[in-house]
């Protein structure tokens, strides 16, 4: 019955719980599986540079960060927007961030022409290709396990096991930068977004709904994101951390990472405020006595 079940979902991840047609799901879905559409359409058009399945390789790790990241981000997302029915993507995103990943690892082994023995050398004698393979790895345990059956078999460790995700996004997230070498722009806002739902997990329960925190973890993740960039390019390539950070704070020198993070994050207040007014609307609307079924609505003056 239950292995009925899995194959069902699985064949139409589409669906619910209660195997109904969710729009939301369907819609995630198509999303998902843009970016590889996109990489398969550019590849056959040769419009991928002179090194096709390199780019195609960092294309693969950029997403499936950036779906870890997204499957961070659901539970955030259900408090302050008071946005039930988002749950119902985190599985989807997180089996798509593994799936992402082992194309990642697929595509560097057709690059190195297909020599197993030779990639297992290169993951155990380069530490960000260890740090890559371990997050690899343990994507694809949480995948696998991310069922309701193994929910059911494994009861209380199933959650211990699942928030092993914190840390997975941080090996993650130090494989990108480390692969990225000079320019870690990008690894930077993921870091960055990364901080702040880092912070909003930190926050007392208690605040994590409220409005009133939205703004003061945009500035502190901006912040931090700022420092971290300062951070890896003073240790990493010894530039003068002055200049980094003063560059973070300015637009002289273009919008940075930090400036992106603030940006992005501050959207959540209006979004969030606008959502809860929507649906308070909504529901003074439902409980008016005129319109219940069979209620009279009242005549105009």
């Amino acid at each position: 019955m239950a292995r009925r079940r899995f194959l069902s979902l699985l064949a139409s991840p589409w669906r619910d719980h209660a195997g109904r047609f969710a729009p939301l799901k369907a819609a995630v879905l198509v999303g998902v599986l843009i970016p590889a559409l996109d990489m398969a359409v550019l590849f056959e058009m040769n419009a991928l540079g002179g090194r096709p399945v390199h780019e195609m390789i960092l294309r693969c790790g950029h997403w499936a960060v950036r779906f870890l990241l997204l499957t961070l981000a659901v539970t955030p997302l259900r408090a302050v927007l008071d946005w039930p029915r988002v749950l119902l993507l985190r599985r989807m995103l997180g089996v798509t961030a593994a799936a992402y990943a082992v194309t990642h690892l697929t595509l560097y082994c057709a690059d190195t022409g297909w020599r197993p023995l030779f990639v297992a050398s290169e993951i155990l004698h380069h530490i960000y290709l260890t740090i890559g393979f371990a997050t690899l790895l343990g994507l694809l345990a949480l995948a696998i396990t991310s069922t309701d059956g193994w929910q059911r078999r494994l009861g209380r460790r199933w959650k211990k096991l699942h928030r092993l995700v914190f840390p997975l996004a941080v090996l993650a997230l130090t494989h990108y930068f480390l692969q990225a070498k000079a320019d870690t722009t990008d690894a930077v806002f993921a870091a960055g977004i990364f901080v702040w739902l880092a912070a909003w997990r930190l926050s007392p329960r208690r605040w994590q709904g409220r409005l009133a925190l939205l703004p003061a973890l945009a500035v502190l993740a901006a912040i931090l994101t700022g420092l971290i960039e300062t951070a890896w390019y003073g240790l990493a390539t010894h530039v003068d951390a002055a200049r980094v950070l003063l560059a973070n704070f300015t637009i002289a020198y273009g919008p940075r990472p930090s400036l992106e993070i603030l940006l992005v994050t501050a959207l959540l207040l209006p979004l969030a405020a606008g959502r809860r007014w929507w649906k308070g609307r909504r529901g003074k609307a439902r409980a008016r006595p005129w319109s219940r079924k069979g209620a009279e609505a009242p005549l105009s003056p």
